[in-house]
């Protein structure tokens, strides 16, 4: 006699399995990103993370791998905000920015975007750079983000000049790079540690930067908040 009720215990038992292995994997990528920013790259061991996200080292090695793909797992998932496997310039906020009805428009949507992502990444990607010299693997890993940040910045500047023209002296090719510097999370790192800057008060530098540099008589960007944060200079 065939148990008709089978198929679906087995199809519940697979999804709890599956929603735990989610959960397993997001715990691990919590832990990640906590040693990882606190350590270093140096400093941080697939052990250390293990033992914050209370599992086993074989785990852990069974989700990602090597150490350098675990740190790449997480900077995604920082970068991005979620474990979804969608580039970032497929996602809604892009589609938004291209929407945008003007330069400042366009650059509000931006910079609020980079702001909260360099926010959650920039400690992981200062990490892969801190190793690189040190670590083949990184080093690939570190080239491949230095390009990913390259095809942002020419994204960047090319949804810009839709709405306003570059200076009559700057090229794109050198408003890409202009872009690329600003983006550094280097430069995020340092106006958050030192002068204070809250994210917000990074976004809205971070507009005003590219239009005042790249185009001509543009008006800043609209503010999002009554306040940027930050100390005031």
């Amino acid at each position: 006699m065939v148990d008709e009720g089978r198929p679906a215990r087995r199809a519940y038992r697979s999804n709890q399995r599956a929603a735990a292995a989610r959960l397993t994997r997001g715990r691990v990528l919590q832990a990640a990103t906590a040693v990882f920013v606190a350590c270093g790259w140096s400093g941080a061991t697939v052990a250390a993370v293990a033992a914050r996200a209370e599992v086993s080292v074989p785990t852990v090695e069974a989700l990602f791998g090597t150490k350098a793909r675990l740190l790449k797992a997480a900077i995604d998932v920082a970068i991005a905000g979620d474990d979804e496997p969608v580039p970032m310039l497929e996602r809604p906020w892009a589609a938004a920015a291209r929407q945008a009805g003007s330069a400042p428009e366009f650059l509000a949507t931006v910079s609020d975007v980079l702001a909260v992502a360099q926010a959650r990444s920039a400690g992981l990607v200062l990490a892969v750079f801190d190793g690189a010299a040190r670590d083949q693997g990184l080093a690939e890993l570190a080239a491949q983000m230095l390009t990913q940040r390259a095809a942002m910045a020419a994204w960047t500047v090319d949804g810009l000049v839709r709405h306003a023209p570059l200076r009559p002296d700057s090229s794109r090719d050198e408003a890409v790079d202009t872009v690329w510097v600003l983006m550094d999370p280097a430069v995020f790192d340092r106006l958050i540690r030192r002068p204070g800057w809250t994210p917000r008060r990074y976004a809205r530098w971070f507009a005003t930067s590219v239009l005042r540099l790249l185009t001509a008589d543009s008006p800043p960007p609209p503010s999002r908040s009554p306040a940027d944060g930050g100390t005031r200079r």
